[in-house]
């Protein structure tokens, strides 16, 4: 049987491959440290578990809306407004199935064949093989390490064609934590308004962030880039939800019909326990996600402090989200590997400490390490790391 030139031309996900390989190891009963993961380490919190328990047993288990439950869009408007000083009616909310299901339905909806879609490097493995699924090209721009892998307005300008649909913000940004200002904002939104670019803005680590900076929707700066966003996010990174499947996206009503007219040929709707579950989390008590965040902080600060000490390797400290995202160039040049994707594997060979090659997020020189996990995993990552560069 023949396979469609559509799916011929993904791209393998390194993150799979390593996570696979990671897991081959440890079926071999080798003791195998994975900082690859995109997801918190703790367990959903209880009251939300509660609520899902309890939306069971009130039999909330049938067919929903596709677009999601009444009560849980009311959440989300309400979030959107208390966190994010921003006004939306229930049309322009659909749910969906986890974040990642929200950027498919939405460049499927809104590229034709040919369109392009402006993507900042270093970047989520996920938006390239997306904007190519829906017909549209990735043109990438690369965010340079002195500018804290941040893109400039002059770079989005000389990006920018007459094919140019969409322009794609991830702030906080995995895989390198990098958060863009409120001015920054404003002089790319600028640009965007100024060639009617729609704005997708991934916001998905919005409360993951350490420190003073606090997390600015672009869809807040003025009622013309609100006019011109569509807000990606969900309950996965910020309430230990990755499993629940949650999503959501706000933005255009016409975009956010169609968004939902495709999830109601493809997935039906969200499950509806996790909808009571999603919305527990967003209208129940705050105290888990301080209490992950306080931990999160923790760990970032020691792994950070371990790998600037360590010879061949540098990095800033992220300010948001839960990667350190390391350039191991000069590490895996001393150590005789020809590529930092060599240097990953070699570590995981040698030392069963799994990590995740910058390539796969578009830059060659990096290394990206998830500290959602143990500090005391952190702390024997970072021995046998160590360790691995001083035998070369």
């Amino acid at each position: 049987m023949k396979l469609s030139q559509r799916v011929q031309s993904l791209t393998p996900s390194k993150t799979i491959e390593i996570t696979s390989t990671a897991n081959e190891l440890k079926k071999q009963g080798h003791d195998v440290i994975v900082l690859g993961a995109g997801e918190p380490d703790f367990n959903t919190p209880a009251h939300i578990l509660d609520a899902a328990i309890q939306s069971m047993r009130e039999g909330h288990t049938k067919y929903t809306p596709a677009g999601g439950i009444t009560e849980l869009k009311e959440a989300i408007v309400k979030k959107l407004e208390r966190d994010n000083g921003l006004s939306y009616s229930g049309n322009e909310i659909t749910v969906t199935v986890g974040a990642k299901h929200a950027l498919y339905n939405l460049f499927q909806v809104i590229l034709d064949e040919g369109d392009e879609v402006i993507i900042p490097a270093p970047y989520w493995v996920s938006y390239i093989e997306q904007v190519k699924l829906a017909g549209g090209v990735p043109v990438i721009i690369e965010g340079k390490e002195e500018n804290g892998f941040k893109i400039t307005p002059e770079q989005l300008k000389e990006a920018i064609t007459e094919r140019t649909g969409a322009f794609l913000l991830n702030s906080p940004s995995n895989p390198t934590g990098a958060m863009y200002d409120r001015e920054e904002l404003e002089a790319l939104g600028a640009i965007c308004l100024d060639h009617d670019l729609v704005i997708v803005s991934d916001e998905i680590y919005e409360h993951l962030i350490y420190g003073d900076d606090k997390h600015i929707s672009i869809a807040a700066i003025s009622p013309e880039l609100k006019s011109n966003t569509v807000i990606i996010n969900g309950v996965s990174k910020t309430y230990a939800m990755t499993g629940w499947r949650i999503g959501y996206a706000a933005g255009d009503a016409r975009i956010i019909k169609g968004m939902t007219s495709l999830s109601s040929h493809s997935t039906s709707n969200p499950t509806s326990i996790a909808q009571y579950a999603a919305l527990e989390a967003l209208d129940g008590t705050q105290e888990p996600v301080k209490q992950m965040l306080a931990a999160f902080k923790e760990r970032r600060d020691y792994l950070v402090g371990r790998l600037q000490k360590m010879e061949g390797v540098s990095c800033d400290t992220p300010k948001g989200a839960f990667y350190v995202f390391a350039n191991v160039k000069e590490a895996a040049k001393q150590g005789g590997f020809d590529s930092a994707d060599a240097w990953v594997k070699g570590l995981l060979e040698e030392e069963k400490v799994a990590t995740v090659p910058g390539s796969a997020f578009g830059s060659a020189n990096h290394v990206r390490l998830s500290y959602a996990t143990s500090l005391e995993q952190l702390q024997e990552a970072c021995d046998r790391i160590s360790r691995f560069i001083k035998s070369k």
